[in-house]
């Protein structure tokens, strides 16, 4: 199956019924080391840890270079999804990012810096048969359509409950 076919079959069962279009996705983490943590989604398992220089084992990325991965990621795949879409060919696609962190507020020694990233570069590299213009209007719809760079960029409110067992 093609991406455009998936792209088609999709709009055609949203357009039949809008509700198909709304999706949940969730992880759960359980700590299981100091600064280790096993997470698992529906359908994939993977470790989150710190590195030494927090007090971690340094066995896995941490969670903001997950959430910097996850920008990328997101942002090459709706790249694809996007050049699809509008007939744009590229021979090859790189997604660099980078987040600025103060880790003072993390750490609880100064309370009046973010606690989360001052600043993030996206750095997208694109080869290809097309002009720079396509290239520029296929980056323009990317950034209005990327959910995580959404996440990235707009406050998303969260609910957070706790249990005590």
């Amino acid at each position: 199956m093609t991406l455009s076919t998936v792209i088609a079959a999709t709009r055609k069962a949203v357009d039949e019924d809008p509700a198909v279009a709304r999706a949940l996705f969730s992880a759960e983490g359980t700590l299981t080391g100091v600064t280790e943590v096993e997470v698992r989604t529906p359908t994939h398992s993977f470790t989150v840890d710190e590195p030494s220089a927090l007090g971690g084992g340094g066995t896995a990325p941490n969670p903001v270079e997950y959430a910097l991965a996850s920008l990328g990621s997101c942002q090459a795949i709706t790249y694809r999804f996007w050049a699809e879409h509008l007939g744009v060919a590229f021979d090859k696609l790189t997604v660099t990012v980078e987040g600025d962190l103060d880790i003072r507020r993390f750490l609880g020694f100064d309370e009046s810096v973010r606690p989360g990233f001052s600043a993030v570069r996206v750095r997208v590299g694109i080869t290809g048969p097309e002009s720079p213009e396509r290239y520029q209007q296929l980056a323009a719809a990317v950034d209005e359509h990327c959910p995580v760079l959404d996440l990235f960029s707009n406050p998303v409110p969260v609910d957070r409950t706790i249990t005590v067992h």
